[in-house]
């Protein structure tokens, strides 16, 4: 399929037991990326209704990272295997482009996102006036700033070829050395699409960790510690910092590796420094749905839900399917019939258990307990009734009050998680 035409270097320049292992490698990637991603946009679709609108910044990356998943993993993992690069010039281009257009969108979204947490915590009456439209014009302005970078090399701003480890493609490290014009190009990417993000990134946070100590001490002065407290804003700085400290992790080997060869003689590059960085640069689409569904209380309360929901579900067709078939010939009304065994609501009910992590009664250890059905010794059952008592710092002046979630008028409620 063209694999030696026009000088392309489609043949690998790494062992066969690295490519074999990077193969590997990347197929676990594949495979966690996909599931870790996919569940993160059905939970927020799960609750569009009630997504607060810096996180459409989480969605959006979730999207990248998917959409570098399903154009990146499979042509590499087959060329990694085969030894070679499998296809031609033309999806060489396409595999490129696609590398870096959703590379720098999730870059560029994590800078916008660190921006808007420092508005709504250090400047909190422009950041309160932050609505869904914002949100919205800051996502396309992402994709677009992407985009221009994406298509220089396609429009003759700089040069897309082979990775030097032979089965991959991205820009062209090599062109800088005879070309000016690939060398702007090379520059122009290394000042704006990595130094200014970071940049921004770190001077964001840290504003935001010197205005939450502050606010913190202020705080400590005026009320209890027995006093429990719920503010988001905490909350979604600690998960942002950590987002955007894997991912500058999982970019910055490529980057100095592309940096070296780019301004240095590329032949001094060993071609597995290039293969290693290219693995870490594709875990980067790993971190994103791991922090959130593991540690943001809203996204993972609604998937505790919806897996309640389907292990239910689960359920009721094992009890008809299996359980009804074995015990009973009568139809009283029910789903199932009246007549189903015993043992198989107790089967039931132990498939349940043992879908909840090991939970003796079955229930989601994240979601609010009934304090009545605990005291009446039911196992501390889901109580739909049941919420806790939610409650929030208010500055007045120079005082702080403590009031109820509840109290607070809408506007104000959708700053809280």
């Amino acid at each position: 399929m063209g694999n030696d035409s026009e000088g392309y270097p489609f043949t690998s320049t790494i062992s066969k037991e690295n490519d074999f292992l990077m193969g590997t490698v990347y197929i676990i990637f594949s495979v966690l990326s996909l599931v870790g991603n996919g569940v993160l946009l059905f939970v927020a679709y799960r609750k569009k209704s009630s997504l607060k609108p810096a996180e459409y910044f989480v969605v959006n990356l979730s999207i990248s990272d998917l959409g570098m998943t399903i154009t990146l993993f499979p042509l590499a993992i087959p060329s990694a295997y085969a030894h070679k690069w499998l296809f031609n010039q033309t999806v060489c281009l396409g595999y490129a482009f696609c590398g870096v257009l959703f590379g720098l969108c999730s870059l560029t979204n994590l800078t916008v996102l660190s921006s808007v947490c420092w508005l709504k915590v250090c400047c909190p009456n422009y950041g309160n006036k932050f609505s869904y439209c914002h949100a919205c014009l800051l996502i396309a302005g992402v994709w677009c700033y992407a985009l221009v970078f994406a298509t220089g090399p396609l429009s003759g701003w700089g040069q897309y070829s082979g990775e030097p480890y032979g089965t991959a493609c991205c820009i062209d490290w090599r062109a800088p050395s005879f070309n000016r014009v690939a060398m702007s190009y090379i520059i122009c990417l290394f000042f704006f699409c990595y130094m200014v993000p970071i940049t921004i990134i770190f001077l964001s946070y840290t504003f935001i960790l010197l205005t939450v100590r502050g606010s913190r001490q202020a705080v400590q002065q005026h009320m209890s510690p027995q006093n429990k407290i719920s503010n988001a804003h905490p909350l979604i700085v600690k998960l942002s910092v950590a987002v955007c400290i894997g991912f500058l992790m999982a970019w910055s080997p490529y980057a100095i590796v592309a940096m070296w060869a780019a301004f240095d003689n590329p032949d001094h590059v060993p071609p597995m420094a290039f293969a290693l960085a290219a693995i870490f640069a594709k875990s980067s689409t790993l971190y994103n749905p791991v922090t959130y569904l593991l540690f943001k209380p809203n996204f993972r309360k609604s998937l505790c839900r919806d897996a309640a929901r389907c292990r239910g579900t689960l359920c009721a067709w094992w009890m008809c399917g299996a359980g009804g078939s074995r015990g009973s010939s009568a139809h009283k009304g029910g789903v199932c019939g009246g007549g189903q065994s015993q043992r198989s609501k107790e089967d039931c009910n132990n498939f349940s258990s043992r879908l909840s992590n090991g939970l003796a009664d079955g229930t989601c250890r994240h979601c609010p307990q009934c304090p009545e059905a605990s005291s009446h010794g039911s196992g501390g059952g889901l109580c739909p009734e049941y919420t806790p008592q939610r409650t929030a710092r208010m500055l007045t002046g120079s005082t702080h009050r403590e009031v109820a979630v509840s109290q607070l008028s809408n506007e104000v409620q959708s700053d809280f998680l």
